[in-house]
């Protein structure tokens, strides 16, 4: 885990279970995650724990773009997700 992208989406020092953390680190081991399956197209159960993580970053990115939009905006571009 990089500790650039988590450290730049923590809201103070100690910050380790905001939404955004939690993005940041969940964005790390999906692009992880989908570099193993490229390699490992047979590997089902990796994928469903993929498919898993996708849903609960877009279920955290949801709730931050309805409760603090400038979060959600920054985070976004800070880890280059939507173009």
């Amino acid at each position: 885990m990089t500790k650039t992208a988590v450290s730049s989406a923590a809201l103070h020092e100690k910050d380790t279970g905001s939404a955004d953390v939690q993005v940041a680190r969940l964005t790390e081991r999906i692009n992880h995650l989908t570099g193993h399956l490229k390699e490992n197209a047979k590997d089902h159960s990796s994928r469903r724990g993929l498919l898993k993580m996708v849903a609960r970053r877009r279920s955290l990115l949801d709730y931050l773009k309805d409760t603090a939009v400038e979060r959600y905006t920054k985070l976004l571009e800070s880890l280059n997700l939507r173009k």
